[in-house]
């Protein structure tokens, strides 16, 4: 079951948020991708939610983007993946980045995400390639295999820096201006970080 929960952002400390709805606290997890996102406690925010029941349990999952959560169900497709290696792909990488990384293949960056292993990472990409177009966040097809924009390039020069992958995405998203150029951009996340 999914749907949307609109509320008043009551408490986070991820992976864990609580939103207010008419005075029920609703619990979720949330990726990483969503904490660095979310609005000062006490505002408004409105979340795309995952609900799941097992046997022993029930789990709500947020996230605010709809690409977000569509990866999360789609990751968890794959073979021996379920709800917890699916929210560190999306702390680990963005929506886009995942998907270039399934296009090219890239195993080495894979296992670089907490709980993938070269199999796991082996399988993804087997198991998601064909997909891996749809993984952009406004669900339209990337450009081509590789991205080619400035953000995207400024942020797989920052991992290769040795910033995580998703710290890299919101530190080059930050950066980036109208017209910047890939050293632009990551010349202005650098100085960013220094301060």
């Amino acid at each position: 079951m999914i749907g949307r929960l609109r509320g008043i952002l009551a408490h986070k400390a991820p992976p864990w948020l609580v939103i207010d709805v008419g005075g029920v606290g609703y619990e979720l997890e949330a990726p990483m991708s969503t904490f660095y996102d979310l609005p000062d406690i006490g505002r408004e925010v409105v979340l795309f939610t995952h609900y799941a029941q097992k046997e022993d349990s029930v789990s709500l999952y947020g996230f605010l983007r709809e690409g977000e959560r569509r990866l999360f169900r789609d990751v968890q497709k794959v073979t021996g993946i379920g709800a917890k290696i699916a929210l560190a792909v999306l702390s680990g990488v963005s929506v886009d980045e995942f998907g270039r990384l399934i296009q090219t293949g890239d195993i080495t960056a894979l296992t670089r995400i907490p709980g993938i292993g070269k199999k796991t990472a082996e399988r993804m990409i087997v198991e998601l390639r064909d997909k891996a177009a749809d993984f952009s966040g406004g669900g339209s097809p990337m450009a081509g295999p590789l991205a080619t924009d400035p953000v995207s390039e400024a942020t797989v020069a920052l991992q290769q820096l040795g910033y995580k992958p998703a710290e890299a995405a919101k530190m080059a998203r930050d950066a980036a201006a109208e017209g910047d150029d890939v050293a632009t951009v990551i010349r202005k996340a650098l100085q960013s970080a220094l301060r």
